[in-house]
């Protein structure tokens, strides 16, 4: 995995997430959340989607993300 000082400049990445890592597609210094529209630098990125191959810039991003999917049941507790 390159870090943010490795070629990409202050571009974004083009990245193909995997299972447990991601593969580097196109060299860049970030990824944009898909949910907040956050910069997440690459070096720490550590929440994804496989199934719909994007970036999250925390967990609560993630589970948002889950419930705009309909993986997870959209409901607050009372």
């Amino acid at each position: 995995m390159m870090n943010r000082f490795e070629g990409g400049g202050n571009r974004e990445a083009k990245i193909k997430y995997l299972d447990a890592d991601f593969q580097i597609v196109m060299p860049g210094s970030h990824v944009i959340c898909a949910m907040t529209n956050k910069r997440i630098m690459i070096d720490e990125l550590r929440y994804w989607s496989v199934a719909r191959q994007e970036p999250y810039a925390d967990a609560a991003a993630s589970l948002e993300a889950d419930k705009r999917a309909g993986i997870l049941p959209n409901q607050t507790r009372g």
